[in-house]
């Protein structure tokens, strides 16, 4: 019996192992300024005492994550000198020799082994099938597939560069302990993610309503509403020890030192633009879209001067403020409202009519979407925070595979302008196509006999895809449109892409409302 059930295993060590040799083909691609983003902080975490971390401004990719991360650079610094030293000097701004090219591109893969043991864990949560003996068919192998080899994250983080993979471990392992109802550990986990790079503040809300409520309180009335009589102080005070003490840890020598609001002024860059560089597929990239179009419109139509038109960018990337043309422009408060307002029902939700970690998980994914749709300077890539736990729910459930496919081909397509490259052209488009083909199929099958996993319409939204790919991908640089508008296929991109995400953000809400109440907690 125990040889059949490490058996039954056996399996994920070679997609794992298959996923790592992948990645190190791509040790000599193409590398964005991200690259020297972190070559930069390994420098100053290195060779400048800990008072100066965030006060350096050599260059302008100063550190700007939690202290935890810069102490994760510190450690990789240690191991970086034995490569070269040079790559460690703050002066020698945009070095690149192989040396440093080889580690930072292996200290990515290695450091995904928390994202692989994280997987490992979801793998062990989801529900089954009964009677399913084929490895390749059960809801645990086609997890693992969609979240080890997803597209996104192999061109983010092993070609485009960064360390996405090592914090979405931290993420997933902490829903799987929730999974797994080990609450203190999941709420260690998630505040360590915290403390290494904020922008999981996203999630945030979803996780303070659901401990609060499913933790905190230990026991329902009868019609499933909160019992106040059960609510246990020691439950919350564990709680806030482990949040005290990972938050102490992290700013703790920061605050000592007098630099709390220099560390928070680097989190918070607030003068940054409404969006990033590249529109993220979100409603301010259709809000931006209809300022432009009225603007032209209305120079048309003679009912605007083109010379009073505002003309700072929408994009700042370092330090820009901006103005819309026609609509109203929009400030930091405004989208921090926006973004309270959109997440406030499924919060709601899981506080009145718990659903179990599987409620809560749904709630993350509505926190995560609602953050990433009316967030302030949002990055494109912030879509994966919603993709990669979203796999959890396909697997399980038809709907949730149908919203799944929608949101992983268009978030996954909206990631394309990030890589540019001639050279990594084909490897982007095979590895999309490898994934969008895997899941529909593993999908469909893992969900046959229980109807179509999509509508007609979404049907047609996404092959929409393929001719917006054709034409920004391959008609648009031989055209003459080229240098008068070298803009216009990001714009059209980002534009197309944010109805799909939206779109997905409405049937999760659907989907959370429609979802079966847990039955109440009786002690």
């Amino acid at each position: 019996m125990a040889a059949a059930v490490v058996d039954s295993w056996s399996w994920f060590p070679v997609l794992a192992l298959g996923v790592s040799f992948l990645k190190c083909l791509f040790i000599n691609a193409y590398h964005s300024t991200d690259f020297e983003v972190h070559r930069n902080w390994l420098a100053i975490t290195h060779s400048l005492p800990v008072s100066r971390w965030y006060h350096e401004n050599t260059s302008e990719w100063t550190l700007d994550y939690p202290p935890l991360f810069a102490w994760f650079e510190f450690g990789l610094s240690q191991v970086a000198q034995h490569f070269d030293r040079n790559m460690l000097q703050v002066e020698n701004l945009n070095y690149v020799s192989p040396a440093t090219v080889l580690f930072q591109r292996l200290s990515v893969v290695f450091t995904d082994v928390v994202f692989i043991f994280a997987v490992r864990e979801c793998c062990r949560c989801v529900q089954e099938q009964r009677g399913s003996r084929d490895v390749l068919n059960r809801p645990s192998f086609v997890l693992a597939v969609l979240l080890l080899w997803n597209f996104g994250l192999l061109i983010v983080d092993h070609i485009h560069f960064q360390y996405n993979g090592f914090l979405f471990g931290f993420l997933l392992l902490s829903v799987a302990k929730h999974l797994q109802n080990q609450h203190l550990q999941g709420a260690l986990l998630f505040a360590i993610l915290l403390n290494l790079k904020h922008i999981y503040l996203y999630v945030a809300p979803a996780y303070g309503i659901y401990l609060l409520r499913s933790y905190c309180f230990t026991q329902d009335n009868k019609d499933g509403s909160v019992s106040w009589r059960s609510f246990s102080p020691l439950r919350l005070l564990a709680l806030g020890s482990i949040v005290v003490s990972v938050c102490a840890l992290s700013f703790g020598p920061f605050i000592a030192m007098g630099q709390l609001p220099q560390v928070l002024s680097r989190l918070f860059p607030f003068k940054r633009g409404l969006c990033h560089a590249y529109w993220a597929p979100n409603i301010w990239a259709l809000y931006n879209m209809l300022d432009k179009s009225l603007a032209v419109l209305g120079v048309r139509l003679k009912l605007l001067e083109e010379a009073e038109l505002p003309r700072a960018s929408m994009t700042g990337g370092l330090v820009q403020e901006f103005q819309h043309s026609v609509l109203p422009s929009v400030s930091p408060s405004v989208t921090l409202v926006c973004t309270l307002l959109s997440i406030l029902p499924a919060a709601a939700s899981i506080w009145r009519r718990p659903r179990g970690a599987r409620g809560f998980l749904r709630c993350l994914l509505l926190c995560a979407l609602g953050s990433f749709m009316f967030g302030w300077h949002v990055h494109e890539k912030a879509v994966l925070i919603a993709i990669l736990p979203l796999s959890i729910l396909a697997v399980e459930s038809r709907e949730d595979a149908g919203i799944f496919l929608v949101l992983t081909t268009t978030g996954h397509y909206s990631l394309f302008p990030l890589i540019f490259t001639p050279a990594e052209f084909p490897i982007k488009v095979v590895l999309m196509l490898l994934f969008v083909i895997y899941s529909f199929t593993a999908l469909r099958k893992l969900h046959s006999g229980q109807g179509s996993l999509l509508h007609p319409l979404e049907v047609i939204y996404l092959l929409g895809l393929v001719a917006v790919a054709v034409a920004c991908e391959v008609i648009f640089p031989l055209s003459p449109w080229q240098q008068k508008l070298p803009f216009l296929p990001l714009l059209v991109t980002s534009v197309y892409c944010s109805v799909g995400v939206s779109y997905s953000f409405l049937r999760l809400y659907v989907s959370l409302l429609r979802e079966k109440e847990e039955k109440p907690k009786q002690q």
